[in-house]
C-alpha cells in the first residue's frame, strides 16, 4: 500500500511505523522519556543557558539515547534511524515539554517530571529484556538491556549538563527498578503468558513500585563516606511534593530555583554569605 501499511500486527506509511514488533511499546518509552528529557534540561540544576535546538536535543538524548545504546549493543540497526516516528515525536514532546516548563509552578513541573520518569521507566526496561529474550541473550544479559535501555538517556543528558549521572547516586531505586521490572517480564514469558498480558502486568509492577518509592521516600543506601568527607544532603523533593511551601533559598539548595543575580553595583568587599 502507498499512502498507508496495514500489515499483520503493522500500521504505519511511508518510513513511519507506529505498531508491530514491540514499536508501539519502543514509541511510547521513548516518546515520555523525550518529555522527561526537555522537563529536565529545563530544571535550574541542569540548565546551561540552552538554547531552544539545545533542549529539543536533550529531549532527542532522552527519547532514543537508550534505544540506541540498547540496539548497538545486540548488534542491530537502531530502530530509531530506520523508523522516522521516533524523531518525530520525540522532538514534539520535546517542544511540549520546553512550553510546559513556563507554563505553570515549579511544583506542577517537577511532580510532572517524577510521574514521567516512573511511566517510562518501565516501559524501556520491559522493551530492553523484551530484546534480549529475541536475540538470545541468558537472563542476566537480558536483565543487562533492561536496565541500559531506561536509563542511558538520564545518563547522556547528565553528562551534558555537567551533573553527576543519576545511575550513581542518591535516589529512588532507579537502576533496580528498572531490573525488577525486567525480571518481571522474563518470569512473566517464561511461564507462557502472552505478551501482550506480560508487558501491562510488568509495567504495572515496576510503576507501582517507583511511586511508592518516591511517595515514601525509599532511596538506595549510601555507601559509607571516606574519612573527613562530608556528606552533601541534597534533600531531593519526592514526587514533587516536598517542595510545597520551601522558601526560595531552599529551593535553590534542592537546584530547583535558579540563583539571584548579583548585584554588579556591589563591591567585592561588599558581599555577605546569606545565613
Amino acid at each position: 500500500m502507498n499512502s498507508a501499511q496495514l500489515a499483520i500486527g503493522t500500521v504505519g506509511f511511508g518510513s513511519f511505523e507506529f505498531t508491530g514488533g514491540g514499536t508501539l511499546i519502543n514509541l511510547v518509552a521513548a516518546t515520555t522519556n523525550a518529555l522527561n528529557g526537555a522537563l529536565l534540561a529545563r530544571r535550574p540544576d541542569h540548565y546551561k543557558n540552552f538554547t531552544v535546538v539545545g533542549i529539543l536535543l536533550m529531549a532527542l538524548l532522552g527519547g532514543i539515547g537508550g534505544g540506541i545504546s540498547r540496539d548497538v549493543m545486540v548488534g542491530r540497526i537502531p530502530a530509531a534511524l530506520t523508523n522516522s516516528s521516533y524523531v518525530v515525536l520525540c522532538l514534539i514532546a520535546g517542544y511540549i515539554g520546553h512550553r510546559l516548563a513556563y507554563s505553570q509552578g515549579q511544583l506542577f513541573r517537577e511532580g510532572l517530571f517524577q510521574f514521567v520518569t516512573s511511566f517510562a521507566l518501565p516501559w524501556y526496561a520491559i522493551v530492553g529484556a523484551q530484546t534480549g529474550v529475541d536475540v538470545g541473550l541468558p537472563v542476566l544479559g537480558s536483565l543487562v538491556l533492561a536496565v541500559v535501555g531506561p536509563t542511558a538517556g538520564r545518563f547522556l543528558i547528565d553528562v551534558s549538563c555537567g551533573v553527576p549521572p543519576k545511575q550513581f547516586v542518591r535516589g529512588e531505586w532507579f537502576v533496580t527498578i528498572a531490573a525488577l521490572t525486567g525480571a518481571a517480564w522474563i518470569a512473566l514469558d517464561q511461564a507462557g503468558l502472552p505478551r501482550a498480558a506480560s508487558a501491562p502486568l510488568a509495567f504495572l509492577v515496576g510503576f507501582t513500585v517507583r511511586l511508592t518509592a518516591l511517595y515514601r521516600g525509599w532511596e538506595e543506601p549510601l555507601a559509607a563516606e571516606p574519612a573527613g568527607v562530608y556528606r552533601h544532603d541534597d534533600g531531593r523533593p519526592l514526587l514533587g511534593r516536598k517542595i510545597a511551601g520551601k522558601s526560595t533559598r531552599e529551593l535553590q539548595l534542592l537546584g530547583l530555583a535558579a540563583s539571584p543575580r548579583e548585584d554588579p553595583t556591589r563591591a567585592s568587599g561588599d558581599r555577605h554569605d546569606l545565613p
